[in-house]
């Protein structure tokens, strides 16, 4: 006869393998593109709402975990080019849009989501006046896969509706 003790023994047994043997089962996912974005914002709208994209333009660190691959490298390429005591290619906050990060609220939009590329819209406002276009109130992100884990592989936006891509700013300045 089975003891009730020798069951929950054998299904935990069980479960304990099939979690070992399936990895995606032993840990939780990865947040997916919005989850990521909304973190960074409620982040960037706490207090006055002006933390912005430090971690990213200061954090090399914290590059690694947020950016692809690809981004992190061509950046580092860029810091790298950039001569000692000027300011590197990106002179403004790319999260907020800004010289000075003022993030109120903050709405996150997937615009497509597929298995390995998606794309997602952040749409702010702040304390001050809104800019005098619209879409100068939009980030927009392109995020990859890598590893099974979501990174940010270019973040645009506009200024005055001039519109400007990371990714292409780090790019051009290589030229330089």
């Amino acid at each position: 006869m089975i003891t009730r003790r020798a069951l929950i023994s054998t299904a935990m047994t069980g479960l304990l393998t099939s979690a070992m043997a399936c990895p995606a089962l032993a840990e939780p996912p990865s947040p997916d593109p919005v989850a990521i974005l909304t973190a960074i914002y409620t982040r960037a709208a706490k207090g006055k709402g002006d933390g912005g994209a430090a971690f990213v333009t200061v954090d090399k660190a914290a590059r690694a975990k947020y950016l692809s691959k690809s981004l992190t490298a061509l950046w580092a390429r860029a810091d790298a080019h950039t001569p000692k005591g000027d300011v590197g290619p990106v002179d403004f906050d790319p999260v907020t849009n800004s010289q000075e990060p003022d993030v109120k609220s903050f709405k996150v939009t997937a615009d497509k989501l597929e298995a390995e590329k998606a794309a997602v819209a952040v749409t702010m406002t702040s304390h001050r006046e809104p800019p005098k276009i619209s879409a100068d109130d939009t980030v927009h992100y392109d995020f990859v896969r890598e590893g099974g884990v979501w990174k940010i592989d270019d973040i645009k936006g506009s200024v005055d509706g001039e519109a400007w891509s990371i990714r292409a700013m780090l790019e051009e300045s290589l030229k330089g």
